[in-house]
């Protein structure tokens, strides 16, 4: 055990609720984001809004409280796929986002991105934005010494804050 601790740099804590998924242990639909927008029953629905085009929601397994997705309603696989109007859907549904998330939670910083291809670490065939609000002094003593990060928000508790706040931002 101490040959393995001498060579260990990372300490994990482990977000049990994901272990099946990451196992592959999914609802039983051909794609998840689908059966989101679908309402299908047997998927996690953490959506706050949708438009025609697109639909935003809380992230199942947020990598920080405010991890929120934005995906065309349209089932693509590659961002060249997207039409322009797709594209500027899901803009104006990403500076609403920004908006929400900046005036109640006072967010001064966020990641913004897609992971697009098979090698990319996405989970998910089926394109869709991570809108990750940053906090100042994020790193807590298990950042530190542990060198692990613990995310505190559970996602439908974050959904429910996040939907009362959605209408209210023009």
């Amino acid at each position: 055990m101490a040959q393995f601790e001498e060579h260990s740099h990372r300490k994990n804590l482990f977000s049990v609720s994901k272990l099946k998924y990451a196992k592959g242990d999914r609802p039983a639909v051909d794609c998840i984001l689908c059966g989101v927008r679908d309402k299908e029953e047997i998927v996690p629905n953490l959506s706050i809004a949708s438009t025609e085009l697109s639909v935003v929601s809380v992230n199942l397994y947020p990598y920080n409280p405010g991890h929120i997705i934005i995906f065309p309603k349209r089932h693509i696989l590659s961002y060249t796929e997207l039409t322009e109007e797709e594209a500027l859907d899901i803009h104006r549904l990403t500076v609403k986002t920004l908006k929400v998330l900046e005036r109640q939670w006072k967010v001064q910083g966020f990641n913004l991105g897609y992971n697009l291809g098979k090698n990319s670490g996405g989970s998910i065939p089926h394109i869709h934005e991570h809108i990750v609000p940053r906090f100042p002094n994020e790193a807590g003593f298990l950042d530190v010494f542990a060198n692990t990060r613990v995310v505190i928000y559970e996602p439908y508790a974050m959904l429910e804050e996040l939907k009362k706040f959605w209408d209210l931002e023009a």
